[in-house]
Order: C-alpha cells, then sequence, then structure tokens
C-alpha cells in the first residue's frame, strides 16, 4: 500500500493503519530497533511504542516520507531504552558505533554561543550530500541504522576492513569539515 493511503487510514482513525504500516515498513523498523538494544523483545516493544506515537500524532502530521518519521520515532525510542538499560553495563554493536562517531561530534560547550543541535545537524547533512552515494551510504548504515562492519561489508559486497578504512576516512572528514565550519571538537 502507498504511504498516501497509510497516511489516509491514520487520518480516518482506521486500525487498518498500524497493520499497513507494520506490513510496509516493520522489518525494517525491527531492524533499528534491534540493532540498537541488541534485544528481540525490547526491540518489538520500541517498534509498537512508535506505531502508538505515530497513531497519536497523525493526525495533525502528515509525515513525508512515512518511512523516515517512523524511522525516527523507533529510533529515538529505542536509543532510549538503550540508555535505560545500559545505565551500568556495555551493549558492543551502538557502543563501539557511538564512540566511533564521537570524537566528530563531541562539540565543546561555550557560555558565549553553543553551537544548536539543528544547526549542526544541518552542517553533517550538508556534508552527506557532497559524498558519493556508496560512502554516504555506508556511514548512514553504520551511524543511523546501527549496522554492524560485517552487516555493511556483506551488504556491499566487500571485506570489513575496506569499511572500516573507509568509515575511518569518511569520519576525518567530516571532522575535518565541522571544524572548517567553526565547529568547536
Amino acid at each position: 500500500m502507498e504511504d498516501d493511503k497509510i497516511i489516509e487510514l491514520f487520518y480516518e482513525r482506521s486500525e487498518q493503519a498500524i497493520t499497513e504500516l507494520s506490513d510496509k515498513y516493520g522489518s525494517i523498523c525491527n531492524k533499528i530497533a534491534d540493532n540498537i538494544l541488541n534485544n528481540r523483545q525490547d526491540a518489538e516493544e520500541c517498534v509498537n511504542d512508535a506505531y502508538l506515537a505515530v497513531w497519536n500524532t497523525v493526525p495533525p502530521q502528515k509525515p513525508d516520507p512515512l518511512i523516515s518519521y517512523v524511522c525516527r520515532i523507533v529510533r529515538n525510542l529505542a536509543v532510549k531504552k538503550y540508555h535505560e538499560n545500559t545505565a551500568v553495563k556495555r551493549n558492543s554493536f551502538y557502543d563501539v558505533s557511538l564512540e566511533e562517531i564521537e570524537e566528530c561530534l563531541s562539540v565543546e560547550a561555550s557560555q558565549e554561543g553553543e553551537l544548536e543541535a539543528k544547526e549542526v545537524s544541518e552542517m553533517i547533512n550538508r556534508f552527506l550530500a557532497g559524498l558519493d552515494k556508496k560512502s554516504r551510504m555506508i556511514f548512514i548504515r553504520r551511524y543511523w541504522y546501527s549496522d554492524s562492519i560485517e552487516e555493511i561489508a556483506e551488504r556491499f559486497d566487500t571485506g570489513g576492513h575496506y569499511i572500516s578504512v573507509r568509515l575511518s576516512r569518511i569520519r576525518k572528514a567530516l571532522k575535518k569539515y565541522l571544524k572548517k565550519e567553526g565547529v568547536n571538537l
């Protein structure tokens, strides 16, 4: 079913909207949550909570594209659950990917004018838009979807070492770009 038809079902308050949303985007939502949480039960809970959040926000929202809207909600809920679950312990997949990107994004706070997260986000989007498609997809698979190096290597039919090196170069370029844009790292 097309996204606009699913959104119409939400506007009609039809429970079929949840079923159609789950049928169309359930696997990607579960993958995102499972990659972050590394726990099937918690991942399913986050996805179900995301469906409820979509139900409660559409209407009045009319998300376009729907997949980005749903995935963002799932990711935010999974990250929140992850922080609740790992206040003391460590989750290998997600912690490792966070540590990799942290050096590029740990902005120093300044009293005279801290960059807003939205501004940094826009800078990162501009940086990503300037990358070739393959590099952009590798970066997003690792740091948005939290795919492992092995999963990305398999997706791109290459070795894990190649992906690790490419990600390292992208992070260095991102750090250089952000410094050039005036972000204090």
